[in-house]
């Protein structure tokens, strides 16, 4: 197994992954969209965090956040984040005996990836990955196109243009 080794820095700024267990032709992270705002929410509400960018596609999420000063809990908002999503929306998807026994809902992966941010540069690197992922995967063919992003908001406040990348 693995040796998993997590970067811990208070008020650190962090890019994350977060994948649905079953990921091809899955659109449930879509389907529930309304659901995971109302959770990404009330997360943020009891335990704060900052959104830089954030976009949800069909099967998975990227986002870059910023926990407050002193915080290096990320895994505590994971968890809430993936738990109270997964309790509030219907019980169809397949579940193994071993998801049944231990009452897991068998919607999200276990695990996530994150990378700590490390300068301004990385910053705007990881920050550009998140909103040219719609695109990436032929979601769309215009950046500005895709209406479950951070995007919008980055072109509200000058940081792209409307017609950055894509076509």
């Amino acid at each position: 197994m693995s040796n998993y080794h997590r970067l811990w820095c208070p008020g650190g700024t962090y890019f994350f992954t977060v994948n649905l267990l079953h990921r091809h032709g899955n659109d449930l992270l879509l389907r529930h969209i309304d659901v995971l705002r109302r959770v990404v929410t009330g997360v943020k509400q009891r335990h704060p965090f900052i959104i830089h960018a954030w976009v949800v596609l069909p099967d998975h999420l990227h986002c870059v956040i910023e926990l407050p000063a002193g915080d290096t809990d990320f895994s505590l908002r994971w968890f809430l984040i993936k738990s109270n999503f997964s309790k509030q929306i219907p019980k169809t998807e397949f579940r193994s005996t071993v998801q049944q026994r231990l009452g897991e809902r068998g919607i999200w992966q276990r695990r996530f990836w994150e990378h700590l941010i490390r300068d301004d540069r990385d910053f705007a690197a990881h920050c550009d990955y998140v909103h040219i992922n719609p695109f990436k995967h032929g979601l769309v063919t215009k950046v500005k196109d895709w209406p479950h992003s951070t995007f919008h908001r980055w072109v509200r406040q000058g940081l792209y243009p409307l017609d950055w990348a894509g076509d």
